[in-house]
C-alpha cells in the first residue's frame, strides 16, 4: 500500500528552531535540578521563571512557520495564527522576512527570513552567495506561494481568520501567576 501523500509544505527557520531547542533543553535541565534539589517557595519561583523562559524560547524561536495547504496559507507567528485562503492573497514578497499581502493588509511571517550576512553580500557584490543561502530559500518560498495561489485560488473560499496562540499564552499566564504566588509565600 502506498502511504498517503499530503500536499502540505512547511517552511521555517532551521537555525532559529535549533537555537530554540537548545535553549529549551538547557532550561529543562535547570527545571529538573530545581525539582530534585529545591523544594521551597524560592525554588517554585525560580522554576516558574525558567518555565516562562522556556515558553518564550518556544514562542519566539520554534513556533513561527509558514505552511502551504490546499485550502490556504497557514502563518504561525509568535502569538497568532493566520489562515489565509488562496484567493485572498494578492502578493508575497521578502524584505527582511516574508510578507503576504491581502486586501486587509500585510501579514509578516517570521518563519521565513533573510540572514543579514546574505543581504550584505548581495548588496556589496562581494563573494558569491552559495546555493543554500537565505535569499534563494526565501525566493523559493515566494515562488511556491505564487504557484499554490495560481493552482488553488479558483476553488478557494473563505476569509482571512486570525486566532491567538491560546495554549502558549495560557501556559505563560499560569506560570506567571505561580511565580507571583511563590514570591508572596517566600
Amino acid at each position: 500500500m502506498k502511504p498517503k501523500v499530503t500536499e502540505n509544505e512547511q517552511y521555517l527557520s532551521a537555525s532559529n528552531r535549533i537555537t530554540g531547542v537548545v535553549v529549551m533543553v538547557i532550561g529543562l535541565a535547570g527545571l529538573v535540578d530545581i525539582v530534585v534539589e529545591w523544594r521551597t517557595a524560592g525554588g517554585l519561583l525560580v522554576g516558574a521563571l525558567i518555565g516562562i523562559l522556556i515558553l518564550v524560547a518556544y514562542v519566539g524561536l520554534v513556533r513561527p512557520s509558514v505552511t502551504l495547504r490546499p485550502d490556504g496559507l497557514l502563518i504561525r507567528n509568535h502569538v497568532r495564527d493566520h489562515h489565509v485562503p488562496w484567493h485572498r492573497i494578492e502578493d508575497a514578497d521578502v524584505t527582511d522576512i516574508l510578507r503576504v499581502h491581502t486586501s486587509a493588509g500585510k501579514i509578516r511571517c517570521p518563519g521565513v527570513q533573510l540572514v543579514m550576512k546574505d543581504l550584505r553580500k548581495s548588496r556589496v557584490g562581494g563573494r558569491k552567495l552559495g546555493a543554500e543561502n537565505s535569499i534563494s530559500r526565501a525566493e523559493f518560498v515566494v515562488d511556491r506561494i505564487d504557484n499554490h495561489r495560481e493552482r488553488h485560488a479558483a476553488t478557494a473560499e473563505g476569509e482571512v481568520v486570525t486566532t491567538w496562540a491560546v495554549p502558549e499564552l495560557a501556559a505563560i499566564a499560569v506560570l506567571a501567576v505561580v511565580a507571583v504566588v511563590a514570591q508572596i509565600l517566600r
